[in-house]
């Protein structure tokens, strides 16, 4: 069950108004269950066996976090999730790599890869290292915890939410409110706005030329790979829009995932705008405790990233993705000295997006090949299919603009971090609700109508 899918929108009714109902003649107890029970019948909707190794993460953390002052009951809050994500997303990967290395022929284990597993297995080491650092105290309640691990916006793609900042909110009162809900269902708008209109048309064109690099000019290649930049970004923070703005209608607040990372002047800059809560999570369970800044920084920056881009995918495209990025950062930090002058800063946020996009062919192509292929063809000026996108150039205008007007909007009130959504409007008013519903229409007569699940759901 995708967000963009028919059977979203009825479950997603079906959610709010039982959970009103509970609100108004029942116990906020009566509601945890409910909301388990939701979002269990989510997950299961791919396919229902995943419902139990979520279960199983589940109560191996509900139970090391009670002993994790017991050094085995810790680690094995650890290994066993690390294990089971191995297992799953690793385990066919490793036996080709061995297989590729040793010329030794092994029987292949089809196993299916649990949607979302990636996100919840953080989850739910983050709670477990936090009890152990005592940030956090250990949730007695199960149903509190499993709600917590499972609670259905985040569940499959995030963002990933720490314990510290959801448990407190499931300890509280915390209900349906009008405010909250048109709040929501904005948020939710501009996620389904970017998805359906922006991304799932930029796919179109992306997967037809990375599909034949060979058969397009040089020009258009590189028009293909400015459009994958704008289509993940779209396609990811509008998922992340699309699952705040389903728990802010429920009364619960998620962190930010996305802070206007295409306006970043550095590559450093850059991850601390694009996927937050992955880039902090690495932050503070990998890079700090292996060192952070206090010794062989740079070594420790390379281990991270190399294990950020292993965590996308069981593919060495991905570490060597991960792998140049963390050179770039390196590379920052070793020659870059801050200098601030107003037309040097448009050239390094001009230079970053290049720099990003290009490791982005990495991440998007299937193999070294399929990558190479599209290095060769723009490096030796291929000639081919000339095909200027349309969507394209207008995706690239609407992105410019609106990341513009949200930067100036941020800094005219003062805020630190910008919003990866518009400003929500006042529906109680006529002008507001006009508007609106305006923008409703216009992700109905734009939107793409073919399948078209998220980028980050393989992850």
């Amino acid at each position: 069950m995708i967000f963009t899918s028919i059977a979203f929108i009825i479950f997603f009714v079906v959610v709010m108004s039982g959970t009103l109902i509970i609100q108004l003649f029942m116990t906020e107890r009566t509601k945890y269950y409910f909301l388990l029970i939701a979002s269990y019948f989510f997950y299961g909707w791919w396919n229902w066996r995943f419902c139990f190794l979520l279960l199983f993460v589940t109560v191996i953390s509900y139970i090391t976090a009670l002993h994790c002052k017991n050094r085995l009951a810790y680690i094995t809050g650890i290994i066993i999730p690390l294990a089971v994500l191995g297992v799953f997303k690793y385990f066919g990967f490793f036996l080709d790599t061995i297989t590729a290395l040793t010329g030794r022929t092994f029987t292949a284990l089809h196993i299916i890869l649990p949607v979302g597993i990636s996100f919840y297995t953080f989850q739910a080491l983050s709670y477990v290292i936090d009890v152990k650092r005592s940030k956090i105290s250990p949730e007695y309640d199960f149903i509190r915890l499993a709600l917590y691990i499972s609670f259905f916006p985040q569940l499959v793609a995030g963002p990933i939410v720490r314990a510290s900042d959801f448990m407190p909110q499931l300890h509280e009162a915390r209900s349906i409110t009008a405010k909250n809900f048109c709040a929501g269902i904005q948020i939710m708008a501009f996620g389904f706005f970017k998805k359906i209109v922006m991304a799932d048309h930029l796919s179109v064109f992306v997967d037809q030329v990375f599909r034949l690099p060979a058969a397009f000019h040089w020009a258009t290649i590189i028009l293909a790979i400015i459009s994958y930049s704008m289509q993940i970004y779209f396609d990811f923070s509008g998922y992340s829009d699309i699952a705040i703005g389903c728990a802010k209608c429920l009364g619960y607040d998620f962190v930010q995932n996305f802070n206007l990372p295409y306006l970043s002047q550095s590559i450093t800059e850059f991850w601390r705008r694009w996927h937050i809560s992955l880039s902090s999570w690495l932050r503070d369970y990998v890079y700090i405790p292996l060192g952070g800044n206090r010794n062989r920084q740079y070594m420790n920056l390379m281990i991270t990233m190399l294990l950020g881009g292993l965590w996308h995918g069981a593919n060495w495209t991905f570490v060597f993705w991960g792998g140049i990025n963390g050179l770039a950062l390196c590379a920052e930090k070793k020659f870059l000295r801050p200098r601030y002058n107003s037309g040097y800063s448009v050239m390094k946020t001009c230079l970053t997006f290049s720099f990003i996009s290009f490791t982005w062919i990495f991440f998007r192509s299937a193999s070294f090949s399929q990558a190479w292929r599209i290095l060769r063809a723009i490096f030796t000026l291929q000639a081919g299919i000339r095909h200027p996108f349309s969507w394209s150039f207008i995706a690239l205008v609407l992105m410019i603009l609106c990341e513009i007007c949200a930067f100036l909007r941020a800094k005219r009130l003062g805020m630190t971090q910008v919003q990866g959504f518009c400003p929500v409007l006042n529906l109680n008013t006529i002008a507001g609700l006009t508007a609106y519903f305006v923008f409703v229409g216009l992700i109905l007569t734009l939107a793409f109508m073919g399948e078209n699940p998220f980028v980050y759901f393989q992850f």
